[in-house]
């Protein structure tokens, strides 16, 4: 191991999602390594992302955003930037509803012509401690097969397009795909997994945020042919609509379903919210892993991770002895 920078352990991470699941995971991870890569998943097609989405023919900047706002600093500067990029408008008019990083981006995106680009200059104003990528350059949407949407036919199968649609469905989710089939890698966020020694998939929506990743044929082929180290962290309950009565064993089984080729190295979980110990640790064996219980959750008992407490757990797995 070489000689840390700024206290930072200095492997390169890449922390793969979407969402506030993925804000939690680099709101610790930046406070763990020097060398952090952010791969975002981008099929958001509601909100402010979704009407500049279609107003532009541009990736939806959503997660993106939030990515980045993750990776600001804890100082006056960090704090200030990552409440602006935050900012939603309010009012009735046209603005209403639209987020200022959103903006930012979209705005980069047209100037720059380069998706990436922007990402690193937004990155550099706001001081992010890591750097932001989409995990795809195509634009896509998420459909999913969907079971019991008509209570009068229960096995029923229907297929719900669009990520607000599956992340809001009434039925058991069966599986997702995506479409176009084969969007095109961000070639970046590709050479990030390959060069890490650590990649962490979750916390998030499932099947919307953590899922998708492994759906990206060339990302997929990183994912599953990496050397790095895989850390799997499960979220803290299910989730209405995407997982809802899922048990902490169902949301591994989920995520081999679509990847079985996946080497897992560690599963996280938190102690409070895993009912059965043994059963998971089972199934983490099986995939090959070894399972980490500790206390990651807020204390106000929301199913949200604590950015210091799982920066915490963070360290005890990638950096042992410190």
């Amino acid at each position: 191991m070489t000689d840390q920078v700024d206290g930072l352990a200095p492997f390169p991470v890449v922390a793969l999602g979407g969402g506030h699941g993925l804000h939690a995971s680099l709101s610790a991870l930046r406070r763990v390594v020097g060398d952090l890569t952010a791969v975002v998943t981008v099929a958001d097609n509601g909100g402010s992302s979704g009407r500049l989405r279609d107003q532009f023919a541009v990736l939806p900047p959503g997660d993106l955003r939030m990515a980045l706002a993750a990776l600001c600093g804890d100082d006056d500067w960090g704090r200030t930037w990552a409440r602006l990029v935050q900012h939603r408008f309010a009012g009735s008019g046209e603005m209403n509803g639209h987020v200022v990083g959103n903006l930012l981006i979209v705005g980069l995106w047209e100037l720059l012509g380069s998706p990436v680009e922007a990402l690193d200059w937004v990155g550099r104003l706001l001081g992010a401690h890591g750097r932001v990528l989409p995990m795809a350059l195509t634009p896509m949407d998420i459909t999913a097969q969907v079971a019991g949407l008509d209570p009068e036919r229960p096995d029923q199968v229907t297929q719900v397009r669009g990520q607000t649609e599956v992340a809001g469905t009434t039925g058991d989710l069966l599986g997702i795909e995506l479409e176009p089939a084969d969007p095109l890698a961000c070639p970046e966020a590709v050479e990030a997994v390959h060069r890490a020694a650590w990649v962490v998939l979750g916390p998030g929506s499932w099947y919307t945020s953590v899922i998708p990743h492994l759906m990206v044929p060339d990302l997929r082929a990183a994912l599953t042919g990496t050397s790095a180290r895989v850390i799997v962290v499960l979220n803290l309950e299910g989730q209405p609509g995407e997982t809802h009565g899922f048990e902490p064993e169902d949301h591994l089984a989920a995520l081999l379903d679509h990847a079985p080729d996946l080497l897992v190295h560690t599963v996280l979980a938190d102690t409070s919210r895993v009912q059965d110990p043994d059963r998971l640790a089972r199934a983490v064996r099986m995939a090959g892993g070894e399972l980490v219980l500790a206390d990651i959750a807020a204390d106000d008992r929301t199913p949200r991770h604590d950015p210091v407490k799982l920066a915490a757990a963070y360290s005890r797995i990638m950096v042992p002895g410190d």
